[in-house]
């Protein structure tokens, strides 16, 4: 069985007077372990097909599919309890713009420990070593001397490292990486790549790569989706593609 099935998924937004079909019967399918890449232009709906798989498309938005599985569990049938456990534990997404995915009113020690401690039976002190541990994990260099600094206080590099060790930290069997590298410099870049594909190797994650880049799926992707107008128009092996 695998990983991720998705069917006939449609997530639609009310406008006045009609509906804005954002994405309209995307079909797709992850074994573990597998890295899928998603390519389309903006607006194609790759985000907006993620982020329903993620339980995050906002009212009015609507998310219908013929089948949403991830692990066996019916992800529509599932309570909001039962979905907020899977979503960070079990599946995790980082996002483009790591500036404003992380709060600036809290240190990343503290967003981090939260995160763990939400996640995992860990007390204060225990979770604070492990945070210690994800972020030299994610290259962040001194990193027992970073807990106590804010997002401002950081580069957009460093600050997507820190979202990086933030979705690691339960161990998440998929990952979803949402233009990770789009606000960050060509040098940056490469780096936070090479990142990605290590932690996918080393601990077996699927992973889902969502970019503008072919070079970049040519590199790290096993299978390609090609999406435009709100569907897959192709898949294929990217050697073929």
């Amino acid at each position: 069985m695998p990983l991720l099935e998705i069917e006939d998924l449609h997530v639609e937004f009310p406008t006045q007077g009609s509906v804005l079909h954002a994405v309209e019967g995307v079909s797709l399918t992850l074994e573990e372990g597998e890295v899928l890449g998603i390519v389309g232009e903006s607006g194609s709906g790759k985000s907006v097909a993620m982020m329903a798989l993620m339980g995050l498309v906002a009212d009015p938005g609507r998310v219908r599919a013929r089948t949403l599985r991830f692990a066996g569990h019916d992800l529509l049938g599932l309570s909001d309890r039962a979905r907020r456990r899977l979503v960070g534990k079990d599946m995790a997404m980082i996002f483009q713009e790591p500036t404003t995915s992380l709060n600036p009113c809290f240190t990343i020690g503290w967003q981090l420990v939260e995160a763990l401690r939400l996640h995992s039976p860990l007390n204060q002190a225990s979770a604070k070593k492990r945070a210690i541990e994800l972020l030299e994990q994610v290259g962040i260099p001194a990193a027992h001397t970073r807990l106590d600094d804010y997002p401002h206080q950081m580069s957009g590099g460093m600050n997507q490292r820190v979202m990086i060790a933030m979705a690691i930290s339960c161990n998440p069997r998929l990952l979803i990486a949402d233009e990770p590298t789009t606000a960050l410099d060509v040098t940056i870049q490469a780096q936070i790549l090479d990142l990605l594909r290590n932690l996918q190797q080393e601990r077996g994650m699927a992973l889902v790569l969502i970019t503008h880049n072919m070079g970049v799926v040519s590199e790290m992707a096993q299978r390609v989706a090609v999406m435009y107008a709100g569907q897959v128009m192709e898949q294929r092996p990217v050697a073929q593609l």
